[in-house]
């Protein structure tokens, strides 16, 4: 699973982009979903907090990131600071909601809870505010 939480500058509307694939998510696979978020974006520039995934910092990425510097902006956070992430606070609200004390057994049912949590999230947008309060950045 991957998130983006897309806050608009100066209190605009929060987005929340959300995709799943089989298996991991690997360089060619994160710059396709890179793609589909500056569709979803509607071409508006955006700022990507990262964290050291092995497939964000590679050289076919970096070199892809380069290329997008007219609507992209990566800030990477330091090692082992998820507290400074706010998608991290939309995986713990998920995993104490809809994914809480879930065993299914398949692992549809477990995509199928965590897109309820998703639309959950979409419904009740100061959620994805709190997440980002949570970490004291803000947007500006």
């Amino acid at each position: 699973m991957a998130a983006a939480l897309c806050y608009g500058v100066g209190g605009g509307g929060a987005q929340l982009a959300f995709h799943i694939t089989a298996g991991n998510y690997d360089t060619d696979s994160l710059i396709q979903l890179l793609g589909e978020l500056r569709r979803f974006l509607g071409g508006e520039k955006a700022t990507l907090l990262w964290d050291g995934l092995p497939a964000h910092r590679s050289r076919a990425m970096r070199a892809w990131l380069n290329r997008q510097r007219c609507w992209l902006v990566v800030e990477r956070l330091p090692a082992y600071a998820p507290d400074l992430n706010p998608v991290e606070g939309l995986w713990s609200s998920l995993k104490t909601v809809e994914l809480a004390n879930l065993t299914p057994p398949t692992l549809a049912e477990v995509i199928d809870q965590a897109h309820r949590g998703i639309e959950r999230v979409r419904r009740t947008p100061h959620l994805a505010y709190s997440f980002l309060r949570r970490t004291g950045l803000s947007v500006s």
